[in-house]
């Protein structure tokens, strides 16, 4: 999900359905994930970053993992995966989505997943998961290696995957079908675009209003098409993706959560539903509900620097006397902050929104307050 290129590999990179049409609108492409991906098009990372915010951005995201659990029903496949995972998905009504991690048994995360419950009766004991491209491959061999005999994970290689991010997406992409304008944030529909079936999903990773839109992969590109001829939806690149996200306040897996972290200490305890956390029964269990109730030693923070320059992942954070307290984990600029902004992990007692911190930049402490996330407020319909 973020902007940076992999660093070099002699695997042959992998192509999305759209690859032609990035290359064909004159993208620069980036290794990522395995992936050869578009980091930007001509007119821009700031360009395309404020026409999202302002229009409706379109973005290929085919490279993430989509695959189905299925079992005889809803019951049966949701506590399978509830042994993977924290989130209450037993409870998730159909044509419902959440966001929730999976976890290694000391409560690290292993990625995390966006789980959603069809709404078709015919589909009740299916759940369509997506996960991150860098960590698909681990993912599903760690979820299929735990699951009973009677669920199944069913990898969906053939489905292509887009996002379409912005105040004006829901205009766009209701003229491809009206019903797309009900849908409230993290609901999912299973409709036909422009005479192609399709899974549509009100949710995405900028902060925005929007959908994510799984297709077959040989019929993703007609959406694709048929949504650039909207004027007011433009193709955004990872670079783009990126600085959204982060003035979201959205994790980036292998930047802001990893092995190392627990949701709790993420500050993603919105995510684990009261029954989970009191029930227990997923990996790590006894780890997460200690943090909940004792708290934790550090803590994911927003930070604003003071100043344009902005601080990047592995700057240390320290005290006004020197005391390092911290790592910044993700960190740039802003462009509609219109400064820099970043987050990471800091010691609780330094956590405080109003914190006065230092980033240490090129050895040189540069002033940074601790803010509260997202930087840029959200606008998901609710």
């Amino acid at each position: 999900m973020a902007a940076a290129a992999d660093t070099a590999s002699s695997e042959p990179l992998l192509e999305t359905p759209l690859h032609a049409r990035h290359v064909a609108l004159g993208a620069r492409m980036v290794p990522f994930a395995g992936y050869d991906m578009p980091v930007q098009y001509p007119t821009g990372i700031m360009t395309e970053h404020n026409w999202t915010r302002e229009n409706a951005g379109l973005f290929d995201v085919s490279h993430m993992g989509q695959a189905f659990l299925i079992g005889p029903d809803h019951e049966t496949t949701a506590r399978a995966l509830e042994a993977l995972i924290p989130a209450d998905i037993v409870n998730l009504p159909p044509g419902k989505q959440r966001y929730s991690q999976l976890l290694n048994e000391e409560g690290g995360i292993l990625d995390d997943l966006m789980v959603t419950r069809s709404a078709d009766p015919d589909e009740d004991g299916a759940l369509l998961l997506v996960v991150n491209a860098a960590c698909k491959t681990a993912d599903y061999a760690h979820i299929e290696a735990r699951l009973p005999a009677n669920v199944k994970l069913v990898k969906a290689e053939h489905r292509g995957l887009i996002a379409l991010q912005g105040p004006k997406a829901e205009q766009a992409l209701a003229a491809l079908n009206p019903e797309v304008a009900g849908m409230p944030f993290m609901s999912l529909r299973t409709l036909k675009l422009g005479g192609v079936k399709a899974n549509v999903s009100r949710s995405g990773y900028t902060g925005e209003d929007g959908y994510e839109i799984s297709a077959a992969a040989d019929r993703i590109g007609e959406i694709w098409d048929t949504l650039l001829l909207d004027p007011g939806v433009k193709p955004i690149g990872l670079g783009a993706r990126d600085s959204l996200r982060l003035e979201a306040g959205l994790c980036l897996y292998g930047h802001d959560i990893d092995t190392t972290t627990s949701p709790v200490e993420a500050a993603l305890t919105w995510s684990i539903q009261k029954r989970r956390r009191e029930e227990g029964g997923f990996p790590g269990a006894a780890r997460i509900q200690r943090e909940f109730a004792e708290g934790v030693a550090r803590v994911r923070v927003g930070l604003l620097p003071e100043g344009r320059a902005p601080a990047r992942e592995g700057a240390e954070i320290a005290t006004a006397d020197g005391a390092i307290v911290g790592k910044v984990t993700s960190g740039g600029f802003g462009p509609t902050l219109n400064g820099p902004c970043a987050m990471g992990y800091v010691a609780r007692e330094h956590s405080a929104p109003g914190t006065r911190l230092d980033l240490i930049v090129r050895g040189k402490p540069l002033p940074a307050t601790v803010a509260a996330m997202p930087f840029v407020p959200n606008r998901y319909k609710r």
